[in-house]
């Protein structure tokens, strides 16, 4: 019996792209938290899943950008390190006292070579999970801080 009730678990989780990326990210290190959310979003974005990449926006990110399409088609255009990143790799984080915020720099290769500082802003949501919250872009070539 249990071994059906995981198997339905793990069926309806790829029916919900977004179920399998967040069962556990409420727990643990919140600066962790934030790496893995970003993580999860970049590979969606890298798989074209766009309930996915659109599901770690946070409410008002969604407020902006009511369906994932128009979401999707705006970070291609205007945020294509984030969208197609070469390489990437975690620069310095800050969470605020209470957990509620954290700031993560990322910094990326682009597909055209040059590379980005990005700078992401998560907030915690009702439920405990991060959600991206905002994203600033930087031509840098190394870390500068948050």
């Amino acid at each position: 019996m249990r071994s059906r009730f995981a198997v339905a678990l793990v069926v309806l989780a790829g029916f919900y792209p977004g179920l399998a990326y967040t069962n556990d990210l409420a727990a643990g290190d919140p600066a962790d938290q934030a790496r893995q959310v970003i993580t999860q979003q970049i590979t969606a974005f890298l798989n074209n899943d766009i309930p996915a990449a659109y599901s770690f926006a946070s409410p008002e990110i969604k407020s902006a950008f009511p369906n994932a399409e128009r979401f999707f088609e705006m970070v291609k255009k205007s945020y294509e390190p984030v969208y197609r990143p070469g390489n990437f790799a975690f620069g310095r984080n800050q969470v605020s006292p209470d957990g509620t915020v954290a700031f993560q720099e990322v910094l990326i290769s682009a597909p055209d070579g040059k590379d980005w500082a990005v700078f992401y802003e998560l907030k915690r949501q009702r439920g405990g999970n991060f959600a991206i919250n905002g994203v600033r872009m930087m031509r840098e070539t190394s870390s500068q801080g948050i």
